[in-house]
């Protein structure tokens, strides 16, 4: 087993992207799906912006786990890796699911409950937003055997055939064509959009950029082409998105009466896999030329993203019932809730969970060092 060096590009990547699942958050009680909090009034724009970004901040954030997968791997035997996994994923899971998600199930379900304390009493418990953490882990786990063979010498013509398909001009984007194989024909079985983890459609297309982040991970000229691609992946990823939004926003009755209600939404798959593969593979080729360098901030800013996750959307949910209420228009209550959520979770991270061993372990931080 051979020990990577660490990549400054992904830690902060690993940030942008747990930051981007917060804007969302933030934008869900204002864009007309159905969320905990709902705002009496929604904004079409809003949801034609985060449709778009749907589209890849998940599959980012799969990708960059699976490339932190293969580094903790490569410290570790298999049974320290397990353990690792279990510490750090299954322990923030069952503290969340029991006393962070529970003020979600409250605030976006008042009506139901005489007290708080009836969501306990009642046995109302979610994994909700941590959906992740939990597909995270067994995903992991599951994946054991492959990631022994990729940190085991068998992986050599893999690793080779990668390298070699990816050193071509579009050798990266053709990793589009699994991901649209995969994604539609799951669809069909599984059309559901839940993210549980028995929902194929959803975990083998997450599963996708896992293994993709291995795979990464491991073929190391890979990193290299990325690079040296990135700008012809970023027209590629042009070209994706003004596809992707040419057929959202087409009237779907000028196309209704030649194709099918399936194929339809199978043209939607492969337009969303087209801007989600292209927005990733752009970006891990530009993230070497911007982040890819030492910094002591990004280091601080690595070790409280985790908790930072954990406690987001409980913290927003908790503020987004007070300011809905409010008589202001969207952007400013969308502001409101931004300034207040915020700086509330970074002060309980600061005042409650960064300073003690109990709390660091329950939400998934490392030893202090």
């Amino acid at each position: 087993m051979t020990t990577k060096t660490r990549r400054y590009d992904l830690d902060w990547l690993r940030v942008i992207a747990i930051l981007a699942v917060y804007f969302h958050h933030i934008g869900m009680p204002f864009n007309g799906d159905n969320f905990d909090i709902m705002n009496p009034e929604s904004s079409k724009l809003l949801d034609d912006i985060m449709v778009f970004f749907e589209q890849f901040r998940l599959p980012l954030l799969f990708l960059i786990s699976g490339t932190g997968t293969i580094f903790a791997f490569s410290k570790r035997t298999w049974v320290q890796f397990a353990k690792e996994r279990a510490i750090r994923l299954l322990i923030p899971l069952f503290f969340g699911v029991l006393v962070i998600v529970p003020p979600q199930i409250y605030f976006g379900n008042i009506e139901s409950f005489s007290s708080y304390w009836d969501v306990y009493a009642n046995g109302h418990f979610d994994v909700n937003h941590l959906w992740f953490i939990e597909n995270l882990f067994w995903m992991s786990m599951i994946l054991i055997p492959f990631i022994l063979f990729l940190n085991s010498p068998k992986s050599t013509q893999l690793v080779t055939f990668i390298e070699r398909v990816t050193s071509k001009k579009l050798g990266l984007f053709l990793g589009v064509i699994p991901l649209i194989l995969i994604l539609t024909i799951a669809k069909k079985y599984f059309p559901d959009d839940s993210k549980s983890l028995i929902n194929l459609s959803s975990t083998l297309y997450f599963g996708f950029f896992l293994i993709a982040g291995m795979l990464f991970a491991s073929a190391e000229n890979t990193w290299n082409h990325l690079k040296q691609y990135r700008k012809l992946n970023a027209v590629i990823f042009l070209v994706s998105s003004i596809l992707f939004y040419t057929y959202y926003l087409m009237p779907h009755e000028l196309l209704s009466p030649y194709f099918s209600t399936n194929i339809l939404w199978n043209l939607w798959y492969v337009v969303c896999c087209l801007v989600g593969w292209s927005f990733v593979i752009t970006l891990l080729g530009y993230a070497q030329i911007w982040f890819n360098k030492k910094s002591s901030l990004v280091k601080k800013l690595n070790e409280a993203i985790y908790p930072f996750y954990i406690l987001h959307q409980t913290v927003i949910v908790i503020f987004a019932y007070y300011i809905i209420q409010l008589d202001v228009n969207i952007p400013v209550k969308i502001i409101l809730l931004i300034i207040t959520s915020f700086p509330a979770i970074i002060l309980i991270y600061k005042l409650l969970v960064y300073p003690f061993k109990i709390t660091r372990v329950l939400f998934g931080m490392k030893k202090k060092t």
